[in-house]
This record gives C-alpha cells, structure tokens and sequence, in this order.
C-alpha cells in the first residue's frame, strides 16, 4: 500500500491533518512509525511531519522545564540543566536510537520500551497536546491511560518541576542487554522532602503492567515518614501491590513481582 507523506511548518496545521485522517501517524524520530511501516502495519497509510521548531525547543529556567516532544534524548543529554534526566535518557538504546529517538515518540512506546516516561510519570508532568478539541495540557497520567485513544492529537511538549535536591529523584533500569535492551522492569521515585519528611512521595513502574503506572502502596509507605531502613523495607514490600506485569521473552509476569520490590529498595536505599 502506498504511503503518503505530509509535510507542514506549522505544528497546528500538522495537528490539523492528524485529527482528520485516523489513517494518519506522526513521524518524529522514526523509531516507532517506521518500524510499524517496515514491519507492514496496513492501519498507516498518511505519515505527517512538522519542522515547526517549537517542537524542538527545550525552556529549563526556573524551576520548571518544559521539553519540546521533538527533543532527542542525545540533546537531553547534552542539556547541563537536565543533568536529572540524563540517567532515563542515557537508558535508551544505543547512540544510534538515542540520536533519532523523541522525547513525545517515547509516550507512545510500547512495552518493554518507553523507560524515559516512567521518568516523567514519577515527576509529575504534564503533556501539552494539539488535536481537534484544539491545545490543551494533560496530566501525563491522564494522557497514558487514554494513550490508545491520543492517536489523533500531536504531542507539543512536556513539562515538569526541577527536583529541588540532587538526591530527590532516582531512576533505575533493569535489562538483559545493558544499555539497549528492552526493560525487564523500570523504576524512577521522586522524593521531595521537608523537615526530613518525605512530602508528595511519587514511585512510577515499567513492564509491570499495559503502561507506565503509579506504585501508590509504595507511595503510601512512604508519604511523611523519614527514609530510614524500616520506611524502605515497607515500601519495597508493597511494591508489586495494584500491578499487573505480562509475560515476554524478557521475564514472567511472576519473576517481575518478585524483583519489583528488591529493586525499588535499592533505589531507595542508594545502592547501585
């Protein structure tokens, strides 16, 4: 089937022609479009491209930073401002993926890909869409549990808070092949504290269910306790709690129950 390509200055008028063709994909980096297209997914027949630079633009004054979807985790590394992001974003594939792959693609990646949102899950973000109920943004919990649902709508950007201490958020990956495999489980937290209490205590999961959730037992545990040995083991316990992890040839859905908590306390306990 023949495919067609579109191609706007404008990132409205690339929304525009999303919204009114459900045949239609968004072709940032490639890496998730062309695969379905090489691996010959007939649902695609318009691809649409935008060189709007809007969609490039990173903003991190302040203490909020805003990513344009467009973004490219080679760029997210290259970023001093985003040092808190260089760990998810040096977790994705080789220099060859991460020079293409997008920050946006990265939303719609399936498991046991899509390492850097557990990232923004676990800092609270929100995503900033262009569809045919025009501009609007989106609590990225929100936007992944409707994700099957955002093919018509262009991601713009993502934003979220700068984490106020270099320790108050953490991110692990846990793969068969070091540094491009798929994940056998993903883990960020995100740990504000106030007074040596931790406040606003946010986990965020890969691979332990259809997409990147919330590990709110774990959260719980945590939530105005100091992070001492008993409030880690008690976190690490409810870990798997509310979790539904599918079986693939990277792991069991029983091997990621058990491994959940043993990871998330040695993120939590800083160990390496």
């Amino acid at each position: 089937m023949p495919v067609t390509v579109r191609t706007f200055t404008s990132s409205g008028d690339a929304a525009a022609a999303l919204s009114s063709d459900r045949s239609a994909r968004y072709l940032g980096g490639g890496t998730l479009v062309m695969r379905a297209l090489n691996e010959g997914d007939i649902s695609i027949s318009t691809i649409v491209r935008a060189s709007d630079h809007a969609l490039s633009r990173i903003e991190a004054t302040g203490s909020r930073v805003t990513i344009g979807a467009g973004v490219t985790f080679a760029r997210i590394l290259a970023e001093r401002d985003l040092a808190f992001l260089h760990a998810p974003a040096r977790s994705i594939g080789g220099p060859a993926v991460r020079n293409m792959g997008t920050v946006g693609g990265n939303l719609f990646a399936p498991n046991p890909y899509g390492d850097f949102t557990v990232a923004l899950l676990a800092l609270d973000a929100m995503v900033s869409v262009q569809g045919g109920l025009g501009s609007r943004d989106i609590p990225i919990e929100e936007f992944l549990q409707g994700r099957e649902r955002q093919t018509g709508t262009l991601v713009l950007s993502i934003s979220c808070q700068k984490p106020g201490q270099t320790d108050a958020f953490r991110y692990r990956k846990i793969a068969r092949i070091k540094p491009k495999g798929g994940s056998v489980i993903t883990l960020a937290a995100h740990l504000p504290v106030n007074g040596n209490r931790i406040v606003g205590a946010r986990i965020a999961l890969g691979s332990m269910a259809p997409t990147q959730i919330r590990a709110r037992a774990a959260e719980r545990a945590l939530e105005g306790r100091s992070l001492d040995a008993a409030t880690i083991s008690a976190a690490a316990a409810a870990a798997a709690e509310g979790t539904a992890p599918g079986d693939n040839a990277l792991g069991s859905a029983w091997y990621r129950r058990e491994i959940v908590g043993v990871h998330l306390r040695r993120l939590l306990s800083g160990q390496e």
